[in-house]
C-alpha cells in the first residue's frame, strides 16, 4: 500500500488550499462537493464537511483542496486538516468510490412573480449557490456558465442567484408569458444535467482583478463603527428574510455619522422595482429609526 504524505499548497484564493498527495487520488478525473449531500462516493469528503469550517471540497489528481468560511484563519487549522487527510489515505480507503452510483434526484423549477414586473423568480428544489451572485453583463456573467446561457436570450437583462433561486430580469421587448416556460425549461435542465452554476476559481479571479484595479475599497473590508454594526444586524435579521422571498437582496453600503444618512443597495427583484425605491426604503428607515433612536436621519436606497 501507498503511504501518502500530505504537502500544504497556497493558493491564489485565500479561502482556498490545496493538501497534495505524493500519490494519485483520482485518475484523471475532478469531482467537486459543495455540500455533504453531495458526498455519496465520497466518505472522504464527508468526512472533511464534519469539519464546521468546510464550505466546499475539490478532489482532482493528487490533491485535496479545501474553500472554508471566513470564521477560522487556514495557519490555525491547516496542519490538522492535513493530518486527516494523510490519515484517511493510509487507511487504504479511497479519495472517491467510483462503483458508488449516486442517485439523482429529479431537478423541479417553478416561476413567481415579484413586485417588480420587469423582474421573474425561478426557484428550484435544491440549494444552488452558497452566497448571492449578480450579473448585470454577460461579461462578468462569464464565471457563471449558466447565467452566460440565459444572457443568450435577448431579452435577459440581468440575473440574479442567491440560495435556491434565480431572479431574471427582462427588457420590455418581451413578454412574460410568451417566455417563462423557456426559461424555467432553461434553468431546470442545466441543472439536471448537473452543470456548474457558477465557477468558483473564475469568480476569485474576477474579483482579484476588480481589487487590483480598483483603488477604493469594499465596504465590507473597513472596519463598521457601532451605529454601522447595528445597521446590518436589523438589516441581517429583520429586511432580508422578507426582501428575499421577493426574490431580491439589500445591502449595506455606508452611514454617515454628521448627516446621519443610510445608503443601501438594492440588487435582484428589489432593483429598478417602481414600488421598492419608495416603499421598501420608508420601511427600512422607519424601522431603523425606532430601533436605534437619534442616530438616523434618512434611507437612501440606490439600485445595485
Amino acid at each position: 500500500m501507498n503511504t501518502h504524505t500530505i504537502t500544504i499548497v497556497k493558493t491564489n484564493t485565500p479561502n482556498i488550499v490545496k493538501f497534495e498527495s505524493n500519490h494519485f487520488l483520482t485518475q484523471h478525473q475532478n469531482f467537486q462537493f459543495d455540500s455533504i449531500d453531495d458526498t455519496k462516493n465520497s466518505a472522504l469528503a464527508k468526512q472533511l464537511f464534519f469539519l464546521p469550517f468546510v464550505k466546499k471540497v475539490y478532489i482532482s489528481g493528487n490533491f485535496v483542496a479545501i474553500e472554508k468560511y471566513n470564521i477560522v484563519e487556514w495557519e490555525d487549522i491547516q496542519d490538522e486538516v492535513a493530518t486527516q487527510i494523510a490519515d484517511y489515505l493510509n487507511s487504504g480507503k479511497p479519495a472517491v468510490d467510483n462503483d458508488v452510483v449516486t442517485k439523482k434526484v429529479p431537478v423541479t423549477v417553478y416561476a413567481e412573480s415579484t413586485p417588480n414586473p420587469g423582474v421573474m423568480k425561478f426557484i428550484a428544489n435544491k440549494r444552488l449557490v452558497d452566497t448571492i451572485y449578480e450579473f448585470k453583463t454577460i461579461d462578468e456573467a462569464a464565471a457563471s456558465p449558466l447565467a452566460s446561457k440565459l444572457f443568450h436570450f435577448p431579452f435577459v437583462k440581468e440575473v440574479f442567484m442567491d440560495k435556491n433561486y434565480i431572479s431574471v430580469s427582462k427588457y420590455d421587448v418581451a413578454d412574460w408569458n410568451e417566455i417563462v416556460m423557456e426559461l424555467r425549461e432553461k434553468i431546470r435542465s442545466f441543472i439536471a444535467d448537473g452543470n456548474t452554476i457558477i465557477d468558483v476559481n473564475a469568480i476569485a479571479k474576477q474579483k482579484e482583478e476588480k481589487t487590483h484595479n480598483d483603488s477604493t475599497q469594499k465596504v465590507a473590508d473597513v472596519p463598521l463603527d457601532e451605529v454601522s454594526t447595528k445597521i446590518v444586524e436589523i438589516l441581517e435579521e429583520y429586511i432580508k428574510p422578507a426582501v428575499e422571498s421577493d426574490g431580491g437582496n439589500i445591502m449595506f453600503k455606508s452611514y454617515n455619522e454628521n448627516t446621519q444618512e443610510v445608503h443601501v443597495i438594492l440588487q435582484g427583484a428589489c432593483s429598478g422595482c417602481p414600488s421598492s425605491t419608495i416603499t421598501l426604503k420608508n420601511g427600512i428607515e422607519t424601522m431603523l429609526k425606532d430601533m436605534i433612536p437619534n442616530k438616523i436621519g434618512s434611507v437612501i436606497a440606490v439600485n445595485g
